[in-house]
Formats: C-alpha cells, sequence, structure tokens
C-alpha cells in the first residue's frame, strides 16, 4: 500500500469501506463526520444534485382495520460522498447523521452489488 494513501477509519458499521480516496471532510471514512442512529437500504433516483443522492425505499405497511398490508415508498435526501459517488439505479445503504443542511440527515456508505 502507497504511503500517502489516507487510510479509512472506521465508522462503527459493518461496511466495505470504499477504494477511492476523498479529501472530503463530510465523508464519514475519510473525514470527520460521525454517523449514528439508522441505517436504510434503498435505491438512488437521482444525483444531479452536487454532493447530493436521492434515495428511494419501498415498503409495507400493515393496516389494522381491513388485515392487509399496504404498498408504501419514502424518499430520502443524503450526503453522497466523492469516494462513493453513487449514481442512478445503484442500490445503496445510508446511514443516519447530524443535520448536514436543511434536508439532508443520512449519508451513503456503500454501494451493494
Amino acid at each position: 500500500m502507497p504511503r500517502n494513501k489516507k487510510q479509512s477509519r472506521d465508522i462503527g458499521i459493518d461496511v466495505n469501506p470504499p477504494e477511492k480516496v476523498c479529501q472530503d471532510d463530510k465523508c464519514p471514512f475519510h473525514g470527520s463526520l460521525p454517523v449514528r442512529g439508522k441505517t436504510i437500504e434503498g435505491v438512488v433516483v437521482s444525483s444531479r444534485a452536487q454532493k447530493t443522492a436521492i434515495i428511494e425505499r419501498h415498503y409495507l405497511h400493515f393496516l389494522p382495520k381491513f388485515e392487509r398490508y399496504e404498498r408504501k415508498h419514502s424518499r430520502i435526501a443524503a450526503y453522497n460522498p466523492e469516494c462513493i459517488s453513487a449514481k442512478e439505479g445503484d442500490r445503496v445503504k445510508i446511514a443516519e447523521t447530524r443535520p448536514i443542511s436543511k434536508t439532508k440527515a443520512f449519508v451513503v456508505i456503500e454501494k451493494l452489488k
């Protein structure tokens, strides 16, 4: 391993660290952004905004009155570090963090196969 390559720090979640290295301060692996709380899997539906990815997740919600499930979805704006750089159609794992902006409180931590 080259000496000038900055090591990835352990974020406390069992994920594969990215192969690329970035100088981003808001990256959980190469910066100082702590992650805590929920981890969610979803699909990137938009990555047009700078360093932002919109992740959509589908889930089932039980309605006790009718004893059936309804299909629902939610869209979450997440910070997309340069070392991960998820594109539209990628399946990703995101983790909760401190509020980064008005709408972003999650960060992309891994691209799933």
